[in-house]
C-alpha cells in the first residue's frame, strides 16, 4: 500500500469515489508521476509537486496551481465551480468534469516536464 492508499482508506461513499475518479485520471495521463503525501494530501510529483487532491466537507479539492485554475478559470466560472487561486473545489453531488481535468492534468505534466 502507498501513503495515498492509507489516506484513501480514511474515506468511502461520493468523496472516495471522486478522489478515486481523480487519482485514475492522474496516474494516466501522469504515468511518470510518483505518488507522495504533501501537507496532508495525497500529491503527484514530476519535477516537483503537479497536483494535489484532498476530501473536505462537502467537496474535493484539486489543487493543480495557479496557473492551472488560470488555464481553465473561466470555464470553471461558466459550469459553476468554486476555484481559488490554486484551488477548485469538486462538489461530490456533482459529476467530475472529466474532460476539464484531463486539460488540467495534461497542461501541469508539459509545465513540470519543462522543469527537467
Amino acid at each position: 500500500m502507498t501513503v495515498i492508499d492509507d489516506y484513501l482508506a480514511e474515506y468511502s461513499g461520493p468523496h472516495r469515489e471522486h478522489m478515486d475518479a481523480l487519482r485514475a485520471i492522474i496516474t494516466r495521463l501522469a504515468p511518470a508521476a510518483t505518488e507522495a503525501l504533501s501537507w496532508g494530501m495525497p500529491t503527484w510529483k514530476l519535477n516537483g509537486n503537479l497536483i494535489h487532491v484532498a476530501a473536505a466537507k462537502h467537496h474535493v479539492g484539486l489543487h493543480p496551481g495557479a496557473d492551472g485554475v488560470a488555464l481553465v478559470r473561466e470555464e470553471l466560472a461558466e459550469r459553476g465551480f468554486s476555484f481559488s487561486k490554486g484551488t477548485i473545489q469538486l462538489p461530490v453531488d456533482r459529476p467530475i468534469p472529466v474532460d476539464l481535468v484531463e486539460r488540467l492534468v495534461t497542461f501541469r505534466v508539459a509545465q513540470q516536464e519543462a522543469k527537467a
